[in-house]
């Protein structure tokens, strides 16, 4: 069958010191079962070879006079050449499955209403403890979490490593926002606020390098612990109209503040005073609920093995982002000190 409307599509690739691996991302857009009518890297000031290879694998290759200060403003960059009905955004460091914008493209070609679509995403390596637990992460997200909200009509995030979109829809929302550090939800609900769909396609695969030590997990959850506090600031009046995502939202808010509280203070201090260690098996209380949609989602790619080994981990990423979310929730609303420079954490 052939893509809907790929042969309108523009995919945008933003770029900064990408040489690892921007020429297999490159390469993983033109080898699509339908590849796009453009495919544009924007080369934000590399001091590596980024520009060269993403030239020499086949893209068109932007380059600005001066760093743009991050992937919002390459981004932007790129649309302002965009000359087709829909534009795609992929990381640099992100490959496709070979059918993912055929499949991805549907209901945008489906429904007029729909604004944004986004794909499944799993970690293209899974080694290293971070790794492993942001892999567990991706497969609870993306086969339960993710399903759900769509189900309700409002995912949380089309998320900005994979996602399409109608452009003037795009450009009508001011295309890519720097106002948070959190540019790809920040549009999604700028998208709801106006009255856009966004729908999520489990089909359309896509495969990031995640951070793969704590230095790089440290600034990637920094970023986005603080983009998802400023963007519930800037959001909060339009997403009280959406009764779903609301919940989510509160929900996610709840498990910040509280959970984050339980789990790296009151826990370790109760177990302490009371001489009470087997209350901390309360950190692995909910095992059941991660391990059954987790060897699910497993089970169907055939990694079974690879989701218990990587489990434990799971939990030790939890419990640092939950460090890095009330960091951001005390710096972001009781000092006052947003986040305003976008530090990259691959």
């Amino acid at each position: 069958m052939p893509a809907p409307l790929a042969d309108q599509l523009t995919v945008i690739i933003p770029a900064y010191n990408e040489a690892a691996s921007v020429a297999d991302t490159v390469r993983s857009v033109l080898e699509q079962t339908t590849p796009p009518a453009r495919v544009i890297v924007v080369d934000d000031r590399s001091t590596d070879a980024t520009g060269t290879l993403a030239r020499a694998a086949g893209a068109e290759v932007i380059c600005p006079p001066t760093n743009t200060g991050s992937k919002a403003g390459a981004q932007n960059l790129a649309l302002d050449v965009v000359d087709t009905p829909y534009c795609m955004a992929i990381d640099g460091d992100t490959t496709l499955a070979p059918d993912a914008i055929e499949r991805l493209m549907v209901p945008l070609a489906d429904d007029p209403e729909v604004a944004a679509a986004c794909g499944f995403v799993v970690p293209r390596h899974v080694s290293t403890v971070w790794e492993r637990g942001r892999y567990v992460e991706y497969l609870l997200s993306f086969t339960f979490y993710k399903p759900t909200q769509d189900y309700y009509g409002n995912p949380l995030i089309s998320s900005g490593c994979f996602s399409a979109y109608r452009t003037d829809r795009l450009r009508e929302a001011g295309g890519w926002s720097e106002r948070t550090r959190a540019e790809d939800m920040d549009l999604t609900w700028s998208f709801y606020r106006a009255g856009h769909g966004v729908r999520f396609v489990p089909d359309a695969v896509c495969y990031p390098i995640e951070p793969p030590d704590l230095d790089f997990m440290t600034k990637q959850l920094k970023r986005w612990s603080h983009g998802f506090v400023q963007n519930v600031g800037l959001h909060w009046k339009g997403i009280l109209r959406l009764p779903f995502l609301s919940t989510v939202v509160g929900v996610a808010l709840f498990d910040a503040v509280v959970a984050s509280l339980i789990y790296l203070l009151v826990l370790p201090v109760l177990a302490v005073a009371l001489g009470a260690p087997l209350l901390l098996l309360v950190y692995v209380i909910d095992v059941p609920a991660v391990l059954v949609p987790v060897l699910v989602a497993a089970r169907r790619r055939r990694e079974v093995g690879r989701a218990l080994l990587s489990l434990p981990c799971f939990f030790v990423l939890r419990t640092v982002n939950g460090f890095f979310m009330l960091e951001a929730l005390i710096t972001e609303v009781v000092l006052r000190r947003p986040l305003l420079v976008y530090e990259k954490g691959h």
